[in-house]
């Protein structure tokens, strides 16, 4: 079998080069596309890049996210509720485009969306809407020939994910295939849970480091701008996803409508973690 070629990371490459000249990690920020609605989602997206988000995920918002904790559940069944699927989701990369050339964009879900869209088509109409790469929490490096290795043939990116427990043993299977950057799991569990410690980061970090040369951003528990800053100053990147998302709930009536400032209460929030993020230096 011949070696597939790695994705296409030129946007991915290029940020994270622009941060480490700058000295300063990459603030990567998590919103559920089409959460509350369609509308709504396009301006939290684009206002969270002018607040300083490095690299944006969008959640594909999905009927069971086993990863996920109660924002973010919350937030996939909202969306799915305002008539949101996996087309609309990339609907929205391509209205983003329209102003945004270089920001990355990543997908981050389950696969059971994307056999259902079909893969091919999937990572076709993907890559035209301009998504650089993908996260796919339940597909281990064991099911590579399902999706992993037809998105590098395609062009795009696949992150993979490293945890507590993956262990040195294991590492080497979950880099493999992985381009783009490392997303590291900072605590065990589900999203939004208990805060990581920074000195088990900086260790974790430096161990997933002497096994690849990609960058390794680090996510889940991360909801204060200090938590943040303390995450960046051992990491290329630190991620926030369950406490922009729990702004997004705190604003909706009860017909769970965007209120007038939503977004703009979303974006300070995201505003103040990039200022956390990008004042660490690392």
């Amino acid at each position: 079998m011949s070696t597939p070629k790695v994705g296409d990371t030129a946007r991915l490459d290029a940020r994270f080069a622009a941060c480490k000249a700058e000295g300063r990690a990459a603030f990567v920020s998590f919103i559920m596309a089409g959460d509350p609605d369609q509308q709504t989602s396009l301006k939290i997206a684009k206002g969270l890049v002018a607040a300083g988000v490095d690299v944006l995920e969008l959640g594909m918002p999905f009927t069971d996210p086993m990863a996920d904790g109660p924002s973010i559940q919350a937030a996939g069944l909202r969306a799915l509720a305002a008539g949101a699927s996996l087309k609309s989701t990339l609907t929205l990369v391509s209205d983003f485009r329209a102003d945004d050339t270089d920001t990355p964009i990543i997908l981050m879900g389950y696969y059971n969306p994307i056999h259902y869209y079909g893969v091919d088509t999937f990572l076709a109409d993907a890559k035209a809407a301009g998504v650089d790469g993908l996260i796919i929490v339940d597909l281990p490096p064991e099911e590579d020939s399902e999706l992993c290795l037809p998105a590098l043939e395609a062009g795009l990116s696949f992150i993979r994910l490293a945890t507590p427990t993956t262990d040195d043993k294991r590492l080497p299977a979950v880099l493999a295939n992985t381009s783009g950057f490392v997303y590291y799991v900072s605590i065990a569990g589900i999203t939004g849970g208990a805060a990581p410690e920074a000195d088990a980061v900086e260790q974790a970090v430096a161990r997933i480091k002497r096994h690849t040369d990609l960058p390794v951003v680090v996510g889940f528990g991360i909801r204060t701008p200090e938590q943040a800053k303390a995450i960046a100053a051992t990491a290329d990147g630190a991620v926030v996803g369950s406490a922009l998302i729990a702004v997004v709930e705190e604003n909706l009536d009860n017909q769970n409508q965007a209120k007038s400032d939503l977004v703009d209460k979303v974006v300070a929030l995201g505003r103040s973690l990039a200022e956390g993020v990008h004042s660490a230096h690392n």
